[in-house]
């Protein structure tokens, strides 16, 4: 518990840094938040996304308030042998309105989690700084109320995508896919 408390310290100082100028969205509010979303697009240099951007395609985010003003984050996307790939988060509210921090058991990386804009019938910019043994990334992406998103939406997520450093080959729309079955 005590490594746990620590890492996640040396996390959150890590990505405060990388993420000082990422302001959330005003008013936000995360009741508005709730439901079903589609992962439209995703940007960042992670040598493990540059890896295999290629062949990813849409997804979709289902976002469950917790009792304790959280967020459980439910991740699925359909593999192209008909598998589902499948993940879930509990974002931890921070004293920021919009920003929240989570532990991936999966990746073995803390996560601060930041609405950067959002149009709660429609879309929403996220900026996520994902902090791995003392390295820190950005990590971008488009929640869509639909499997798609407007150009309008598409410029906004480039232009936040560029401002965190991203290089504009790693800034990827992506194409439409099946859902996984609900479980």
């Amino acid at each position: 518990m005590r490594n746990t408390l620590l890492r996640m310290l040396v996390a959150l100082m890590c990505a405060l840094t990388v993420c000082a100028d990422i302001t959330p969205a005003a008013d936000f509010d995360l009741q508005k938040m709730s439901g079903k979303w589609y992962t439209v697009a995703l940007a960042t240099n992670a040598p493990w996304f540059v890896n295999n951007k290629a062949g990813m395609k849409t997804g979709t985010t289902v976002i469950v308030l917790t009792e304790g003003g959280n967020m459980d984050l439910n991740y699925s996307s359909l593999k192209d042998d008909g598998s589902c790939y499948r993940a879930t988060h509990t974002a931890q509210k921070t004293e920021t309105p919009g920003r929240f921090t989570f532990h991936s058991q999966v990746w073995n990386n803390d996560n601060v989690m930041t609405i950067v804009d959002v149009v709660y019938n429609d879309y929403a910019l996220v900026h996520t700084v994902k902090t791995k043994e003392g390295v820190s990334e950005a990590f971008i992406a488009v929640y869509s109320r639909t499997n798609e998103s407007s150009e309008v939406v598409q410029q906004k997520f480039t232009q936040l995508a560029v401002e965190a450093g991203v290089m504009p080959d790693n800034a990827v729309i992506l194409p439409q896919n099946a859902e996984c079955p609900a479980v």
